[in-house]
């Protein structure tokens, strides 16, 4: 029955993808990718697999491998293998050995393109791999995390081809990582825990568009919000937008529940816990699993247990308990389905568009972090628009050039 129900998800996804769905009709057509080996490092669920099936119906020969071992749907895996042929490495709960053998199956096709969510298999082509980074074309990063690798990499003048920054592409980071996180990560806490969030204490640890968008949804629920944060300006943000700020110490000590979303490390660490309210509900909607020092929990705790499914109860040295959720994995997805389907729409929209660009605009690329060029971002917004049935204004030639003029005052 996997692949049936993995069928199931997928044709789901793909009726509520209008955006994709306007993208494939081109995609058939021109095959843009045609004799283009693609490797993806992507949370492989039904909305992922919508897109590496485009990427194939484009011409490409496809590779994809999870980019997190508690996020990958089994079923879907079976169904892109069986019915669409795609060569997928993954499964749900893998092993950290698993993972990288995973990924360097996708890296042993050679790919020519890469899209990446988190870094990884940039890094290993970088690292492990590095004879390989020669046939790399370029490729797509979609988090913050991964953004900020590139980042690293490209001031230290090493990388090795040109990669474009998807996470910061206004139709991503707008809607994605705010409405998309902020409604799927508490879907994996609701999931996780069947608790009550009116009325109760939550702290989110991070004011950017994931952090903005955990803490509106929570105030939804009823819950009193607390944002943490080490950007002064993100600060004063949050406190205008009407919720509490503190420092994360202080905010655990009467906290409920509390949600990392920085793209940093050891955001909350053991000594935190240790004066934190006891019954603390430790999450992380961050891309990888160090916001939270589970390590430290697991070693230092003198007691654990799985008291829900995917969520572990850790009875601390003075008596404290805390209770985190999917090994201080990705909430969103260890716990619940990832991000709603229409705003991956929009997303993987913006992924397709920007590799088919990489291939048109290969001789002009130089190795560096670029952002996602104008008119693709524009472009999906308005398909998004058309399907929506909305129509805007538009600006007169009088109006563009008044806009553009900086003689005429008045």
């Amino acid at each position: 029955m996997g692949t049936v129900d993995g069928l199931r998800k997928l044709r789901w996804a793909e009726s509520h993808m209008p955006v994709i769905a306007e993208i494939r009709k081109r995609f058939v057509k021109e095959q843009p990718f045609r004799g283009i080996r693609i490797g993806m490092a992507l949370h492989v669920e039904a909305k992922t697999g919508v897109l590496a099936v485009l990427l194939k119906q484009g011409g490409a020969t496809v590779s994809l491998s999870s980019c997190n071992p508690l996020s990958s749907d089994d079923e879907v895996i079976a169904a892109l293998r069986e019915t669409y042929a795609i060569d997928v490495h993954g499964r749900r709960g893998e092993s950290r050995e698993e993972y990288y053998n995973n990924l360097n199956s996708v890296l042993d096709t050679r790919p020519q393109l890469i899209i990446d969510d988190g870094g990884d298999l940039t890094r290993m082509l970088h690292k492990e791999r590095s004879e390989e980074a020669a046939n790399v074309i370029g490729g797509n990063e979609e988090t913050t995390t991964g953004v900020n690798r590139l980042r690293a990499m490209e001031k230290s003048g090493i990388l090795r081809f040109p990669m474009f920054d998807v996470n910061d592409a206004v139709m991503k980071h707008f809607f994605d990582n705010r409405y998309g996180t902020g409604q799927s990560a508490l879907e994996g806490l609701m999931v996780s825990t069947n608790l009550l969030f009116a009325g109760k204490s939550a702290v989110v640890a991070g004011y950017g568009f994931c952090g903005k968008g955990i803490a509106s949804r929570l105030r939804g629920m009823g819950a009193l919000v607390t944002v943490t944060e080490v950007d002064p300006r993100k600060a004063v943000e949050a406190a205008m937008d009407g919720f509490y700020v503190s420092r994360i110490r202080d905010a655990l000590k009467n906290a409920d529940f509390v949600v990392t979303a920085t793209g940093m490390k050891d955001v909350i660490t053991y000594s935190d816990l240790l004066t934190a309210k006891p019954g603390l509900v430790l999450a992380n909607a961050g891309h990888f699993d160090n916001e939270i020092q589970v390590a430290e929990l697991e070693s230092r705790s003198i007691s654990r247990e799985d008291v829900r499914r995917n969520v572990r109860r850790y009875t601390l040295e003075n008596g404290n308990f805390v209770d985190l959720i999917s090994d201080g994995r990705l909430v969103n997805l260890a716990s619940g389905q990832g991000h709603p389907v229409e705003i991956m729409d929009m997303s993987f929209a913006i992924q397709a568009l920007v590799a088919e660009y990489i291939i048109k605009n290969r001789e002009k690329l130089d190795r560096k972090l670029y952002p996602v060029p104008e008119e693709i971002d524009l472009h999906v917004a308005g398909i998004k628009l058309s399907s929506l049935g909305i129509e805007i204004d538009r600006l007169t030639e009088k109006q563009y050039a008044y806009m553009n003029s900086w003689e005429e005052g008045t």
